[in-house]
């Protein structure tokens, strides 16, 4: 299973020269099966550039997973050039909560007067599959959906192939249970002993003070999941639009000091933007 990272920003895109090494753009994450499936976990701007590097491959048969609706997670949908080539097949998964379907949740972004292009006149062939609980596989990679605790809702996948996992909760408040999110020990249990988990990891706990239940967890709680669950490879996610390079730096190195004092193996980074992780 190859992971790589083209969008770890959360809330809204950011460019300069403050951000050159971990990237300005939000949520995308691409996923390949050991069978070259292609699986895209979310629609930020990030998946401009996949979707120039899909096109140059000539992929046509393209897996996206939705991990909700917010503005953030979506933007980048209308850019996605394959949907513009007849001869692109793309499975959507999602679990749409208070829309109608998956189909429903995506096509408002591309609606008038907001975009000129609207969803049902793209040239790609687009199905629409609602996933909320069960498990399913694309491939050889079986996928386990979770509940997220995050306003207005969202779901989190866990990626198994040849017993290899990879855990990827974003936008996950873990100090505070939002309506249809968990407990922490449901987290803890999802994200037992996995290879990899990236977790949001957005605020500072001096932060915190001013942004609890707006649906993101401190870089200390989402390390303790990652420390309690045992896993081997922890990835902080979703980083606050504010956050420089330097500063993402500085959280880093402090998550380093408190892994070393737990004795722990635990293998903690940043997620950036062109990042490969090769389970």
């Amino acid at each position: 299973m190859l992971i790589k990272c083209w969008g770890a920003r959360g809330s809204i895109p950011v460019s300069g020269r403050e951000y050159d090494k971990y990237g300005g753009s939000t949520t995308c994450l691409e996923i390949r099966s050991k069978n070259d499936d292609i699986i895209v976990v979310d629609a930020g701007s990030g998946i401009r550039k996949l979707g120039v590097t899909l096109l140059t491959e000539g992929k046509k048969d393209i897996n996206i997973l939705f991990t909700h609706a917010h503005w953030d997670h979506l933007l980048g949908f209308p850019f996605f050039k394959p949907i513009y080539f007849k001869g692109t097949n793309i499975k959507m998964y999602g679990c749409p909560f208070a829309q109608e379907s998956v189909r429903h949740m995506i096509a408002p972004s591309m609606a008038a007067p907001y975009f000129p292009i609207a969803f049902d006149n793209v040239a790609a062939d687009i199905t629409g599959h609602d996933i909320c609980r069960e498990p399913f596989s694309i491939g050889p990679i079986t996928i386990h959906p979770i509940l997220l605790s995050h306003p207005n809702q969202g779901i989190g996948y866990r990626f198994e192939e040849d017993g290899k996992s990879f855990v990827f909760l974003t936008d996950n408040e873990l100090s505070f249970k939002h309506e249809g999110g968990l407990d922490y020990k449901e987290y803890l249990e999802f994200s037992a002993g996995a290879d990899l988990l990236v977790h949001d990891a957005e605020y500072s706990e001096d932060e915190y003070k001013i942004t609890r239940m707006w649906g993101h967890s401190t870089y200390k709680d989402a390390l303790n999941l990652a420390l309690d669950a045992g896993v081997m490879t922890f990835g902080l996610f979703h980083h606050n639009q504010e956050r420089s390079d330097e500063a993402l730096d500085n959280i880093v190195e402090e998550c380093k000091r408190v892994v070393l004092e737990k004795d722990s193996f635990l293998d903690c980074f940043a997620m950036y933007e062109g990042q490969e992780i090769n389970l």
